[in-house]
């Protein structure tokens, strides 16, 4: 079964946000019907004009298999941009492509990470890093008043967050668990520490 619709029928559309090429040959990409036939160009600027307040940061020390899992979610729930911390390049096949319509950083390490966030809120203000991961001391999210404007902060599969982005976290929240599993898989998390952000954010449902 093949996704996507096929060429242009019928009059020719007189809209400049839509590609002569994708019009002429077809849409197959992995986006929303609204989307179909739009430039890449197009996309990118009208979801830079309705994206969330809250941004994601995954940990790269060991090139995790589970960024492109944690980025295409980051897409689907409107994140103003994701940032990988640590080594630059990362395995993007889990993304499925949407990384090209998501803004992207990249920090060398922790502390490049604390310093552009110094500043990188509302007209200057810090962001605050709330790290999502259930190690001791930690809250739970489903009682947590998350801020508006936030770095959702997430680990590598296994180690979880490390020690040095814990101790820079200014809040760290935890997903109440009530299984026989220790811990539930890095993309599973990010998704749900994501959609806590959008429930109490754009649908106003609170704590």
């Amino acid at each position: 079964m093949r996704h996507g619709v096929g060429p242009w029928s019928g009059p020719w559309p007189d809209d400049p946000r839509l590609d002569p090429d994708l019009l002429r040959e077809g849409d197959r990409r992995n986006v929303e019907d609204r989307y179909r036939y739009f430039s890449h160009e197009a996309i990118t600027a009208d979801l830079a004009s309705r994206r969330h307040s809250f941004h994601v940061a995954i940990e790269n020390w060991e090139h995790d298999f589970n960024i492109g899992s944690v980025v295409r979610t980051a897409n689907a729930m409107g994140a103003a941009a994701f940032h990988v911390v640590g080594k630059r390049r990362w395995n993007r096949r889990g993304a499925m492509v949407t990384d090209r319509y998501q803004v992207e950083h990249h920090h060398r390490s922790v502390p490049d990470l604390v310093d552009w966030a110094r500043t990188a809120g509302e007209g200057g203000t810090p962001l605050r890093l709330i790290g999502i991961d259930n190690v001791p001391g930690s809250l739970p999210i489903e009682t947590h008043d998350l801020p508006r404007e936030c770095v959702l902060v997430f680990g590598q599969e296994g180690p979880g967050i490390s020690p040095e982005m814990l101790a820079a976290c200014d809040d760290v929240l935890e997903i109440s668990q009530f299984g026989s599993t220790r811990s539930m898989n890095a993309g599973a998390a990010a998704a749900i520490a994501m959609h806590a952000w959008v429930r109490r954010h754009h649908f106003g449902q609170g704590v």
